[in-house]
């Protein structure tokens, strides 16, 4: 699978039932916890101060990515996201360490 660094922030519509947006909350961790076992989410972030997410996601490419990653997650109506494609780096301490 591809790797790529996903920064998302929510917005949710002005006048939405509270007791909406507790639920796609809540759906939204159920939702994340399930893209983590199959191994799309890798990590996430929340920069300090701030509501948006950094995550390292995996699918086989883009598309993938936005219809059965992104696009699955309660939230997603309610995000904008920047995707940066990623591949690595000759001087990654992980590649490293793997060829020691």
């Amino acid at each position: 699978m591809k790797e790529f660094l996903v920064e998302l922030t929510t917005t949710v519509p002005e006048g939405t039932d509270p007791a909406e947006v507790e639920r796609r909350r809540a759906a939204e961790a159920v939702r994340a916890a399930e893209l983590a076992r199959a191994g799309h989410l890798v990590r996430l972030w929340r920069p300090v101060g701030e509501l948006r997410s950094i995550g390292l996601w995996r699918a086989a490419d883009e598309a993938e990515l936005y219809e059965k990653v992104l696009g699955t997650l309660p939230l997603w109506p309610w995000m904008t996201s920047t995707v940066t494609s990623l591949h690595s780096h000759p001087n990654d301490p992980a590649g490293v360490a793997d060829a020691v």
